[in-house]
């Protein structure tokens, strides 16, 4: 390459259904250009019956990563060619990384999701109450694995027959899980020490699932939806005087792990926080 000649230009993008909410790509792209980096964000939608289309497309292009978002995180596998320990930990993938035309999946859910709560200098060793049992769970479940002491875990889920599944796969990583009917949540969301939603209830400002008469003063909820930043459940989470976890705190990080994958660069994280606050401003 001649001085002064720029690097070829790389495509990044994120795929999933809905894309619309996505605040990835104005993240990624204002650490590309923190960087200097000739490379481009995008978003595609893609419907769960267009997902092996949809990735063919993406080899056919030589894509040079993607992020997976909702509902693919564990479809997606199946037309991967390697997997990273992470994204083998979670079963689920939600970064994949072009290495020379061999697309490698990795869980980058799992330090986003964890980071947040260790920096709080969070004590594992409390019950936990899991919504939902989809991909960002697995994420979750894994995480939780990776604590010295993780207390009682309890999945609520509305399809039992999935909840089971991540209770097999906690069992697996050393968790033992109950599992309940989502609208059961509220019968043990009292002794929970943490709450953390991992469905997408929230997104289309939908009611909680779980109102503040149900939550313990003091406690702590973790809601990874982060638009909009203020979900319902932290709101109730607000009245009922409990401590809160915003969604773009797990953005944020899963974001910078995904860029680090990428790029082999260190993440400006504080211009992809500040991206990130610029659009919907610092929460109170």
């Amino acid at each position: 390459m001649m001085t002064g000649e720029r690097a070829p230009a790389k495509t990044y993008c994120i795929i999933g259904d809905p894309i619309s909410h996505s605040l990835s790509p104005g993240m990624q792209n204002a650490a590309f250009s923190a960087l200097g980096l000739n490379c481009t964000y995008i978003s595609f939608r893609v419907p769960a019956p267009d997902l092996k289309e949809s990735i063919d497309s993406l080899r056919a292009i030589n894509v040079a990563g993607f992020n997976v978002t909702i509902p693919h995180k564990v479809a997606v596998i199946k037309y991967l060619d390697e997997l990273d320990v992470t994204a083998k930990k979670a079963g689920a993938v939600n970064t994949v990384n072009n290495i020379e035309g061999i697309l490698k999946g990795y869980n980058t859910d799992i330090a986003g999701f964890i980071e947040p709560l260790r920096r709080r200098e969070f004590d594992f060793g409390i019950t936990i109450l899991l919504l939902g049992a989809g991909g960002a769970a697995r994420a979750i479940i894994a995480a939780l694995s990776e604590e010295k002491k993780t207390g009682r875990v309890i999945i609520a889920n509305r399809d039992q027959a999935k909840a089971k599944e991540l209770a097999r796969i906690a069992g697996d990583l050393g968790i033992q899980c109950e599992t309940i009917a989502l609208e059961d949540a509220v019968q043990v969301s009292p002794e929970a020490g943490l709450i953390v939603n991992a469905t997408s209830i929230g997104l289309d400002n939908e009611p909680s699932p779980i109102d503040s008469d149900h939550i313990k003063k003091g406690s702590l909820v973790y809601d990874i939806v982060y638009r909009p930043v203020v979900t319902d459940l932290l709101e109730q989470a607000k009245f009922a005087q409990a401590h809160v976890v915003y969604g773009y705190e797990m953005l944020l990080e899963q974001g910078a792990k995904a860029f680090e994958i990428w790029t082999g660069l260190p993440a400006p994280r504080d211009v992809m926080k500040k991206n990130l606050l610029g659009i919907f401003g610092e929460p109170t």
